[in-house]
């Protein structure tokens, strides 16, 4: 991404890299953290701690039903349990665990094809299956798209493995199908992929390779002919969707018998050039970056992510996550800079909103902490979080982090109400 903003009546053409990087595996770390969502009643309690043994694979949470967990990506030695805040406030506990040589594999999985193991098992595993979704009664779900492209610019990790793993993805879709019930299940993916995508036993369908077509909103509009209304989740339409990633770590997890626990990224260096790696999660974001010989300076920029919709960090020492696709590191001098200048108009922000929110005045709405009134009079909860309103800025506003923020605010607003009625 450059650093200046686009100007002119003509929008900027941003496309996709459909040209997937070699993936090269990361030898497994010395260490890794794992963060576990804390539940609604608290946190680890008694089910984890410092001293304990555990194996690749094993299951971690509250207690052996709880629904938040992590699995341990190596085999080792539990060495910190200890508290960590997040984006938003998002409160988990961070679990260490020191590897105490070669994987040893817990036998917990089973493989039986069913929700519940599903639920118990698979939602920490790469790309992040959203299982929980078939068991809410408050939603009816009628088809599975499996997303094939990747969502931000510079990444490929979707695409790498519908490439290299269409056996994988063929065992996940089939076990998706006898999971859910459902057999409807769409594999959307670009032109170049279209014949590997097609031994999967999925539909196909095409997407554009310009950004943000892979986006699911846009998928849904543009490729399914449906239109998410503002304030309805895709979910709630009847859809929900999958990486590809994550439905091959599935037909991996039923054709081995062993949940997978390493993810795969592509890391973009300063000079601007790509790599798709496979680590251990859990591993730290430093070592990641020095497997890579990327090495990194004061007021560098990390982000997490891709360069349009990723959000920056401010350590090395934080770990890839299941639904980590990206590092990206930016010098001082390549970095957007941010302004608190006020907004001056241009309108180059709404004549590239490809859901044609006014976002020159939404972005006032949400400078004044006006929530409600920027959803209902300008559409926030319309927004995709594509960034391009952020990527053309002439006052070179974070326009995309106040619509993050406006969401999360008003979803706290909303909460509040429905519990005090």
């Amino acid at each position: 991404m450059t650093k200046r903003p686009f100007l002119g009546v003509v929008k900027p053409r941003l496309y996709y890299n459909v040209v997937p990087d070699e993936v090269e595996e990361l030898p497994a770390p010395k260490k890794v953290t794992l963060l576990l969502k804390n539940g609604r009643n608290g946190g680890v309690a008694d089910a984890v701690k410092v001293g304990d043994s555990v194996k690749t694979g094993q299951r971690l949470g509250v207690s052996a039903g709880s629904s938040e967990y992590v699995i341990s990506s190596i085999t080792g030695t539990i060495s910190g349990v200890a508290p960590y805040v997040g984006v938003f406030g998002q409160v988990f506990t961070a679990i260490t665990i020191d590897a105490g040589g070669q994987d040893t594999w817990d036998d917990g999985f089973s493989k039986e094809a069913s929700l519940d193991v599903a639920q118990r098992f698979l939602e920490y595993i790469p790309g992040c299956p959203p299982f929980a979704v078939f068991s809410d009664t408050g939603k009816t779900i009628r088809s599975i798209v499996i997303n094939g492209m990747d969502q931000d610019l510079s990444l490929t990790v979707n695409q790498c493995v519908v490439q290299n793993e269409a056996e994988n993805l063929k065992r996940g879709v089939q076990i998706l199908k006898k999971i859910t019930g459902l057999d409807r299940v769409i594999m959307v993916v670009p032109e170049n992929l279209v014949q590997q995508a097609s031994t999967t036993g999925a539909e196909v369908k095409r997407v554009g390779n310009r950004y943000p077509e892979s986006l699911p909103r846009m998928i849904m509009k543009n490729v399914l002919g449906q239109v998410v209304s503002a304030g309805e989740t895709i979910e709630e339409a009847g859809t929900v969707f999958f990486s590809a990633e994550a439905v091959a770590a599935i037909g991996k997890a039923f054709e081995s018998g062993q949940l997978p626990v390493s993810k795969m990224l592509t890391v973009a260096g300063k000079d601007g050039k790509t790599k798709n790696v496979k680590v251990r999660i859990g591993s730290s974001l430093g070592d990641v970056l020095r497997s890579c010989q990327t090495v990194t300076h004061d007021r560098d920029r990390l982000i997490l992510g891709g360069p349009m919709t990723g959000l920056a960090t401010y350590s090395e020492d934080l770990p890839v996550g299941p639904d980590t696709d990206g590092i990206v590191v930016q010098g001082e001098a390549d970095s957007a800079q941010v302004t608190d200048y006020p907004c001056i108009n241009c309108g180059e922000c709404v004549r590239v909103c490809p859901v044609k929110i006014p976002v020159n005045m939404l972005v006032r709405f949400l400078e004044a902490r006006l929530y409600e009134d920027a959803n209902q009079l300008y559409d926030l909860n319309c927004c995709v979080e594509c960034g391009l309103c952020s990527y053309v800025c002439t006052s070179r506003i974070p326009v995309l982090h106040y619509i993050k923020l406006g969401k999360y605010e008003l979803s706290l607003i909303e909460t509040s109400e429905a519990v005090n009625g």
